[in-house]
């Protein structure tokens, strides 16, 4: 990953009437992240995507995205974004090959049957490649919705809400490719989503805004690296655990304990220290839990607001 950046947003601003839907906002996505925009809903996310491919106009701020201005270069700049924005729709009637081959000629781009194939493969819908469109369950139009985003080959990649409608697997899959894309292919990708645990598996950097502004905007592994991590460690014997612990410092670092369950408060390397110490003394570990997920902190950044 270098420092050019991909998407540059200044002081961006949307009103609707008197409905301030995104306010003041600035991000930053650099070349090669994988971007989390997270937010709750009615945080103004999809109104900052739709602002991003031009599908609304700004009532304020700037917009560059490779380093050139949105508004007066849109048309060179949407040529090398590839976006799937909600649901997406396909002439039902058709072939899955047949709906990309028609959106290459409606884009005015020259696809080949190789490159169609590819990208079908790419999202687990070439064996259904003739099938009509309107057999397709919703979670394969939200596959060939991903295969529409990439038919083009685009540098900068939009996606929002990609596993809406996929059962966990098909949500791997997608997980999978997103981060095939991004160190295989070399793709910047600004990814929404609500399932913060996805985010969470595929994302370098992330923002979260609410009610139209940025709370925080950062690495993901640097948000999450905090001192204070709620711990569980689930052993198979808790009297024999406390009598162990008793003299030790960790002993004021139990926050709660409850039937074979052990709650800590710990920094992150002390997490691996204390599973040593009980492991040398014989205490049997059956599992680790922390709950620092990025879930969590998103649930404490928007609960403490500005």
């Amino acid at each position: 990953m270098t420092n050019d950046k991909i998407i540059e947003v200044q002081n961006l601003t949307k009103y609707f009437g008197d409905l301030c839907a995104v306010n003041n906002l600035n991000l930053n996505v650099y070349n090669g992240d994988v971007f989390g925009f997270l937010g709750p809903n009615g945080a103004g996310k999809s109104t900052t995507i739709r602002m991003l491919i031009s599908l609304i106009a700004p009532t304020d701020g700037n917009i560059k995205i490779f380093g050139k201005e949105l508004r007066i270069n849109r048309i060179e700049i949407l040529k090398k974004i590839g976006a799937i924005i909600e649901k997406p729709d396909f002439y039902g009637y058709l072939s899955a090959y047949k709906n990309l081959e028609i959106l290459g000629k409606l884009s005015q781009i020259d696809v080949t049957r190789n490159r169609i194939m590819e990208v079908l493969e790419l999202v687990g819908l070439e064996k259904r490649y003739k099938s009509k469109v309107k057999t397709y369950s919703f979670g394969m139009k939200q596959r060939l919705g991903l295969a529409q985003a990439l038919i083009h080959d685009p540098e900068l990649i939009i996606l929002d809400e990609p596993t809406t409608g996929l059962d966990p697997q098909g949500m791997k899959e997608v997980r999978d490719l997103i981060l095939f894309l991004s160190h295989e292919r070399k793709k910047t990708i600004f990814i929404s989503s609500h399932l913060l645990n996805e985010i969470e598996l595929v994302a370098n950097r992330m923002i979260i805004i609410d009610k139209g502004s940025a709370i925080v905007e950062g690495y993901v592994n640097d948000l999450l690296n905090v001192d204070n991590l709620k711990v569980t460690f689930e052993v198979k014997d808790t009297e024999k655990t406390k009598m162990i612990l008793q003299g030790t410092s960790w002993l004021n670092k139990i926050e709660s304990l409850a039937n074979n369950k052990i709650v800590f408060i710990l920094a992150n390397p002390e997490i691996s220290r204390l599973n040593k110490f009980m492991v040398e003394n014989g205490i049997e570990v059956d599992a680790i839990i922390p709950s620092r997920s990025l879930e969590q902190y998103f649930l404490n950044i928007t609960e403490k607001g500005f």
